[in-house]
């Protein structure tokens, strides 16, 4: 198994998880949250798409799959057009209210860009740096494992959401 197809593989079964928790759950289901502080399912899987939308953008060096497919408008949250959630105030997560059609949608787009992408690299390319705000500067290999690391964890957060719900 390369490294590339390792990577596919990870975001394929991301892209299960996401598609699992989120079927069948209208807006106010997606919407809810266990405690005030909490997030949603709905909250976590559009927040965990914007942050790979905008890391995978990043290292590709192009548009956002969220203002090129126009989902910021189809979406037409109140927040900032580019906000992807990252320290988001819980009133700010409430605000994420969407149609699990709509946000799966979204994922799926994503999800296509990201596997274009990883197919093509190499192992060399995984070294190559593309963030150098950090100490030590962030590889590509580095971003594609923060990516999956995130996914992982909010598709986990929102599959024991959906358990809970499940068992109301």
């Amino acid at each position: 198994m390369t490294s590339a197809e390792l990577l596919a593989d990870a975001f394929e079964r991301i892209r299960v998880v996401v598609h699992r928790v989120t079927d069948g759950l209208s807006r106010e289901e997606l919407a809810v949250r266990l405690d005030g502080e909490a997030n949603s399912i709905g909250w976590l899987i559009w927040h965990l798409t914007r942050i790979q939308d905008d890391h995978i953008a990043g290292v590709t060096g192009t548009e956002q799959v969220w203002t090129s497919g126009g989902w910021v408008d189809r979406f037409a949250l109140p927040l900032e057009r580019m906000d992807h959630g990252f320290g988001h105030t819980p009133g700010q997560v409430a605000s994420v209210v969407v149609d699990a059609a709509m946000l799966v949608e979204y994922y799926d787009a994503v999800h296509v860009v990201t596997l274009a992408y990883v197919a093509d690299l190499t192992d060399a390319d995984l070294d190559r740096v593309v963030d150098e705000r950090w100490d030590p500067p962030v590889t590509l290999g580095v971003r594609l494992v923060s990516i999956v690391n995130d996914d992982v964890t909010h598709t986990g957060q929102a599959a024991f959401i959906r358990g809970i719900l499940e068992r109301r």
